[in-house]
């Protein structure tokens, strides 16, 4: 009898224990379940309050002219504006990082002379708002005017080392293209190279040299030359060495020889140390 009581009391702590047991889990699952959902809420409202909120981002972009670029220049404006996006943040940030869109002024409807013009946007999301600093912009329009010039070589100080001379220099291109505003390229008096010769050559040197244009007075002007840039090479050498090079030279009809042109009134050359050369056909 004692056995059979022994027997149930057994089963009935192991049936207790194995409960607690059950309880202890299912305690801890509903309690992780329950965490897990809320960090879940959480994390999804975070989301969406970063959805929902909004910001603004400074964005430095390209100013764009519209105009008929083949009749007109167009001077005055800046290069780059600010334009001050607001929005919700996710667009602005994507806006800030992709710059997919367009600030420009409209000038096609606006005849020669000076004006004041509105700073524009477009291709902007319609949710966002832009607003650009500066809001107003002053240009000049001018008609454009193209014209094509002779390249003037200058040479620097010619006092070179050991009785070393320098030849005429010659040119890869000797007419260039002059394109600006009508009143600036009427002012073009040359278009020079200028070419700085080292006190120590002793031999034929050739150099890239970026062209200018240049007024009466020799102050640089606003156009376009193209090219650009053009190579110039200077003969150098000693003695009597110097002499027959340069009638060889001149001798050359090509495109490529240049002729002395020291002296001319019409060049803006004050300069003792320095030598100008024109091209010539």
């Amino acid at each position: 009898m004692n056995r059979n009581n022994d027997g149930i009391f057994s089963r009935r702590w192991v049936l207790r224990l194995l409960s607690l047991i059950l309880a202890i889990f299912l305690f801890i699952y509903v309690n992780g379940s329950k965490n897990g959902f809320l960090r879940q809420n959480t994390r999804d409202s975070n989301e969406n309050s970063a959805l929902m909120s909004n910001r603004t981002a400074s964005i430095r972009m390209p100013l764009n002219i519209t105009v008929d670029n083949d009749r007109y220049v167009v001077t005055g404006y800046p290069q780059y504006v600010k334009v001050k996006v607001s929005g919700p943040s996710a667009l602005v940030t994507t806006t800030s990082n992709t710059q997919n869109f367009r600030v420009y002024a409209d000038l096609n409807d606006l005849a020669p002379g000076e004006h004041r013009v509105a700073v524009k946007t477009s291709g902007l999301n319609s949710d966002l708002h832009a607003v650009t600093e500066p809001r107003y912009i002053k240009v000049n329009i001018q008609p454009r005017k193209t014209i094509n010039m002779r390249v003037d070589v200058r040479l620097s100080n010619h006092d070179l080392e050991n009785g070393y001379t320098v030849g005429r220099p010659r040119i890869d291109t000797d007419v260039v293209q002059v394109t600006g505003s009508r009143e600036e390229v009427n002012r073009v008096s040359r278009v020079i190279a200028f070419v700085a010769v080292p006190n120590d050559a002793k031999g034929t040197f050739q150099r890239q040299v970026t062209l200018q244009a240049v007024d009466k007075n020799g102050q640089t002007l606003n156009v376009v030359i193209m090219p650009k840039v053009t190579g110039v090479t200077i003969p150098v050498s000693r003695g009597n060495d110097s002499a027959s090079s340069s009638d060889s030279t001149s001798d050359s009809r090509s495109s490529n020889s240049a002729s002395t042109s020291r002296g001319n009134n019409q060049t803006a050359d004050s300069d003792a140390d320095s030598s100008s050369y024109s091209t010539n056909d």
